[in-house]
Order: structure tokens, then sequence, then C-alpha cells
């Protein structure tokens, strides 16, 4: 496994940058592919003691973008407790198929799908999900359209961008899953590039901001532009 590229390192944290493909933690046994987790046990003895080696937050396996990591116990239970508060602010960038409005939030409460068990849902049982988004451009390729949008995450539930848009129709560029084309990715055109918390120990409010990835840019420079902010 490649070195993850390190954005920011103190002596109490670290903020990465995930590629695409690779998983966030070893949940499953069965697991076969290098984690984060294992490449930060591998590196940074401090890991070896700590909870998914020190990981306070997930991303999907071919989700790109800023992944956050405590050094020890006490900046990993202080950091975990504001994202339980929702004190933790994320956003994220998506491609969606579709014509999307110039902003809008969706309430939607999101369960496991009772019909494929790696996929999730909206439903009536789920647990509360809320998702702000705002338009930044809009494309079109072959009489397609596709908007390109900014996501901030209220909550965090698993897939809850993906299970979100597709539920309305809008189903991110190259997420097979959930209903996206394969035409013009091979996975879902999602990249979290922006991060903002209380630090745990200067309590300073702190902001990193990650660029997107070049395979995603290059798609965007193949589409025509209609709009852009």
């Amino acid at each position: 496994m490649k070195d993850m590229e390190i954005i920011y390192e103190d002596k109490n944290l670290l903020v990465l940058n995930k590629s695409r493909g690779v998983v966030s933690t070893r949940d499953r046994e069965n697991e076969k592919n290098p984690t984060v987790e294992d490449w930060l046990r591998q590196n940074f003895d401090w890991s070896k003691k700590l909870n998914r080696g020190g990981v306070v937050h997930r991303l999907d396996k071919n989700t790109s973008g800023i992944l956050l990591v405590a050094k020890n116990k006490n900046v990993l239970a202080n950091l975990k407790m504001q994202f339980k508060g929702r004190e933790i602010e994320k956003r994220y960038i998506a491609l969606i198929e579709g014509d999307l409005p110039f902003e809008g939030e969706i309430f939607a409460p999101i369960e496991r799908s009772t019909y494929v068990f790696a996929k999730w849902a909206v439903g009536v049982n789920g647990k509360e999900a809320w998702t702000r988004f705002r338009l930044l451009g809009s494309y079109e390729k072959d009489k397609k359209k596709y908007s390109l949008i900014e996501v901030n995450l209220k909550t965090g539930r698993t897939h809850q961008i993906r299970v979100h848009f597709s539920y309305l129709g809008w189903p991110l560029v190259g997420d097979k899953l959930y209903g996206g084309s394969l035409e013009l990715l091979d996975r879902p055109f999602l990249h979290a590039f922006y991060i903002a918390f209380r630090h745990p120990t200067s309590n300073k409010f702190v902001k990193f901001r990650l660029e997107m990835a070049e395979e995603l840019k290059n798609l965007l420079k193949k589409l025509k532009v209609k709009s852009e902010k």
C-alpha cells in the first residue's frame, strides 16, 4: 500500500488525503485489501494503542478526500464527541446526474436496505438524515445534464449523500450501487474537500481544504459548461 498524503500534522492529530479505492478501517475480518488503519499501525507506534488506529470517522472506499486521525485516546474521544454533537463541519463535492436547483435541503431518514445488504435506503424506520447542497456548476454531454454541487452534511449516516440524491432521482455519476451510470467514471464522483472543528487541545477553530483529485478535475474538463459559479 502506498503512503497516505499527510495534509497536516501536530503532536495530537493528523489530517490525511485518502485516495479512492482505500477502505478507512478494518471493521470486517474478511477485508482483504490494506486499509488506512493498517497503514497507520504499520507506520506509527501510537496508532497501535488506539481503536481503529486513531481514525476518527470514515469515508467510503471509493470516496477520496480529507480523513481525520487522532494520536491519543483523549484527542480521539474529544473529536468523536464533536462528531456526535454535530460540531464538526464536513463538506463534499459531488457530480450528480440531472439538472439541480440552485440550492436545497434534504430531510429523509436512512435505514439499511431490506433488499440488498450492501445498500442503505430512505425509510420510515431509519435514523434522521439531513443534507444541504448548493449548485456550483451545470454541465452537459451528449444531451445529458449534470450538476456539480457542494454538499454539507448535517448528520453522518452511512452512504448519506449517495442515498439522498439517488432517492430523489439524481444519482451520483459513477455510483453503480445507487443507480448512477459508469459512462463517465468508474467510481462515485464524491470528494471530501473541507473539514472544520475545534482543536482538542488549543480549543481554536481550525479548518482544512483539499483540491479535487486529478481524475475528477479531468472529467469536468470533458464536459460542456452550461454555467459555473
